[in-house]
């Protein structure tokens, strides 16, 4: 058989060449490699450690945490564990572009999250009142920074220059550096000390996120210029444009889009796990759109947080759970990050010293005086506020260090003025936390912000302001509308959802299934639609199952925070032993979530849904006996009382003994009086920090129910709340002796409020 000519042989050669080539382009792709994976898991698991022990250690030191976190990567860099065990540190920290690609990932999620979980706290309607201040405060931040950075980049002497020629690139990206604001690094500082609630925390947040917004518009000016050797004004237009184009959308059409699609979620899927799902994907989109509209990818992540907190149907377990998975891995690691590049042994020659020096005066005297002079200026602050802001503003952190890559990756720094930059962005942000305090430590609240804190943390403890879902369930009678009535009161103070729903009872055995009653459903909810004047619309329901409990109890698990429902209407004495009837006992005894049994002690109509007229409630007796449900009590009827201006009474009744004075010893009915009187003074507070107009008084007498009935009466009371628990008893739903009795004797409505 004759050999193939060689240039037959070469043309077979290049085929399988081009063969071969063309199979591994198309083929699968790798996986990661066992090396890189096994570095990335190593490097995470160093980082976390060590930043969260320095944490825990600034924290025994009375520091915030992040100090020790921004150490952490120093530590880890070549300024210590590189300078005694350099082998072992470039073993775990090589210089390899996939590793540090790959540790740049987490470290970009623990941007986002952190901002996110700062956008959860964010008070936007703080924020809007305060916008003269933060709009002054960002200006005075961005203004006076950028100049004195220009004129420092102007003033270096060229040896610290990659390339003399271009010393107004060089200017105006020192200008950019300068101006950049660190908003993780602040919101961290702000929630490890407790201040980001507090009104200089969120004005200082807004202006560092405008700050941050406007260097990072500034930073693709000059990237551009240094690319190209010419400003791409479309390109700044762009990201200008596009900044306020997204702004507009996010709080018009974003703020009820996000609303609608966490309400999708709870009534599809609902759970936590759902909750956080959503707004992680929402969170990185946003982070997206604004990456890619040549913004900084944070923002889309922090307004995302910021609309997601204002969400009536957010979960705040989902909340709490995203600040924990934040705040226990994912930004220890990004601050970490931050300082593994920073080399303090090059800061030690001469040269490089006195240019960091230098550099670092300008840098923090440039903000501080900026922000000084923009929030005096701007919100009338007072001058340790002003210096409260500028300490907190002044932090670079890894924005500043990632506007340093970019310039060296640029060409526009040298290795020299990269580490000096680095080595401001570390500096200042450890400068931060202890200035903040300091500086906030000299600051006196106003008695609005008081009064707003006061506010806050007592709806952080509340019952009433942890409701936002409210179902009701209906038939159209009498105490349904009453209890229609009342839940309208509650919304007016608070922002609730309420659905109402119509249970229709089918599919019986042996009886052929039925469609649903629509013209009943309909009158049924028109029963409560008429009663209610609702921020929002009523939202109605009907559902069908063998057993109206059932159906009630089914949908009432689905994220509900409150089950409103009215007791029995029959016209005929119960004889079944149940309290109200078998189904509302039953119901109230299985609840997922707390109910609000409401029995109107109207008169039934006859025949069809008649309604009823408004109810006018001037006087709301509550008995309390000082336990959490008596507080809950306490809180819906003030939530009411404060909304149509009815006066609140509270009464505890001291149990006299049933026999002679004589026998009586006078000292414990002392102390029972004035411990009674602890009980109601301390609720009574609860009640007015509702805004409610709140009376006490100490009943004495052999029967309580007969003394509160009694008063009921002479005081002309036209609504009593109680408290209770619910109390195991078979088929029967129980309160107590007292309850039972009030809820048969009272001659005017009763609601009993129960805890699931």
């Amino acid at each position: 058989m004759p050999l193939p000519e060689a240039d037959t042989v070469e043309a077979a050669l290049q085929s399988l060449a081009f063969f071969a080539a063309t199979t591994v382009q198309n083929g699968p792709l790798k996986p990661l490699g066992h090396h890189e994976l096994l570095l990335l898991l190593l490097q995470l698991a160093v980082l976390l450690f060590a930043a969260r022990g320095l944490g825990e250690l600034m924290r025994r030191l009375d520091l915030p945490p992040v100090v020790g976190e921004l150490l952490a990567g120093v530590v880890l860099g070549p300024s210590v564990f590189g300078l005694f065990l350099p082998q072992l540190q470039a073993t775990i920290f090589p210089k390899s572009q996939i590793q540090a690609d790959l540790i740049s990932v987490v470290s970009w999620l623990g941007v986002l999250f952190l901002l996110v979980a700062t956008g959860l706290e964010t008070d936007l309607n703080l924020i809007i009142s305060k916008g003269k201040t933060a709009l002054f405060t960002s200006l005075g931040g961005i203004l006076l920074p950028f100049a004195s950075g220009f004129g420092l980049g102007m003033l270096l002497p060229a040896s610290v220059l990659a390339n003399p020629e271009h010393r107004l690139v060089f200017s105006l990206f020192m200008a950019t550096a300068m101006s950049i604001t660190a908003i993780p690094v602040i919101a961290k500082v702000l929630i490890d000390l407790k201040l980001i609630r507090r009104d200089i925390g969120q004005i200082t947040l807004a202006s560092g996120m405008t700050d941050d917004t406007i260097g990072w518009i500034l930073l693709s000016v000059v990237a551009g210029l240094a690319s190209s050797g010419t400003i791409n004004f479309v390109s700044v237009a762009t990201s200008v444009g596009g900044a306020l184009v997204f702004l507009a959308i996010a709080f018009t059409v974003g703020r009820p889009a996000i609303a609608w699609i966490l309400r999708w979620v709870d009534d599809k899927l609902g759970g936590v796990s759902a909750s956080l799902s959503t707004v992680i994907i929402v969170a990185l989109l946003a982070a997206a759109l604004t990456h890619q509209l040549g913004i900084e990818a944070a923002l889309g992540a922090f307004v995302t947080g910021i609309l997601v907190g204002q969400a009536p149907r957010f979960s705040r377990e989902a909340g709490h759970t995203l600040e924990v998975i934040t705040a226990s891995f994912l930004a220890p690691i990004f601050f970490a990050v931050a300082g593994l590049k920073v080399d303090l042994i090059k800061l030690f020659e001469p040269e490089t010293l006195t240019i960091g020096l230098i550099v670092l005066a300008i840098a923090c005297l440039g903000k501080f005086v900026g922000v000084y002079l923009g929030s005096r200026l701007g919100g009338r602050l007072s001058h340790w506020e002003a210096i409260a802001l500028g300490s907190g503003m002044n932090a670079r952190g890894a924005m500043e260090i990632i506007v340093a890559t970019i310039g060296l990756s640029l060409g526009v720094l040298t290795l020299q003025m990269y580490t000096i930059i680095v080595m401001v962005a570390i500096i200042t942000s450890l400068m931060a936390p202890p200035l903040l305090r300091w500086a906030l430590s000299k600051v006196k609240m106003g008695d609005e912000e008081v009064k707003r804190l006061q506010m806050e943390e007592l709806a952080s403890r509340s019952f009433i302001k942890s409701v936002r879902r409210v179902l009701v369930p209906t038939r159209g009678g009498t105490n349904v509308q009453l209890a229609a009535q009342l839940v309208s009161h509650m919304a007016q103070q608070n922002e609730l959802e309420v659905t109402a729903l119509y249970a229709e009872c089918s599919d019986r055995p042996g009886k052929k299934k039925t469609p649903p009653n629509n013209s009943s459903a309909e009158t049924a909810f028109a029963a409560v639609a008429d009663e209610m004047h609702l921020p929002a619309d009523l939202q109605t329901r009907v559902e069908s199952g063998r057993d109206p409990a059932e159906v009630i109890l089914r949908e009432a698990a689905k994220g509900y925070n409150l089950l409103v429902l009215g007791a029995t209407e029959q016209r005929t004495s119960r004889g079944d032993g149940s309290l109200f009837n078998s189904l509302v006992d039953r119901i109230v005894q299985e609840a997922p979530c707390p109910t609000l049994v409401v029995k109107s002690h109207l008169p039934v109509p006859e025949g069809e849904y008649c309604p009823i007229e408004q109810q006018q409630i001037r006087h709301i007796l509550v008995p309390t006996i000082g336990t959490e449900y008596s507080k809950h009590a306490v809180e819906v009827a003030s939530t009411i009382a404060a909304q149509i201006g009815a006066l609140v009474t509270l009464v505890h009744v001291v149990n006299l003994p049933q026999f002679d004075d004589f026998y009586v010893d006078q000292d414990n009915l002392l102390s029972a009086i004035d411990i009674a009187q602890q009980i109601v003074d301390q609720q009574a507070d609860i009640g007015r920090g509702f805004g409610a107009q709140v009376n006490t008084a100490v009943l004495k007498g052999t029967s309580p129910e007969k003394e509160i009935l009694n008063f009921a009466r002479a005081e002309g009371v036209d609504l009593i709340v109680l408290g209770s628990n619910i109390r195991p008893i078979t088929g029967r739903a129980f309160f107590g002796h007292r309850v039972d009795t009030l809820l048969r004797q009272a001659s005017c409505p009763v609601a009993v409020v129960s805890s699931s």
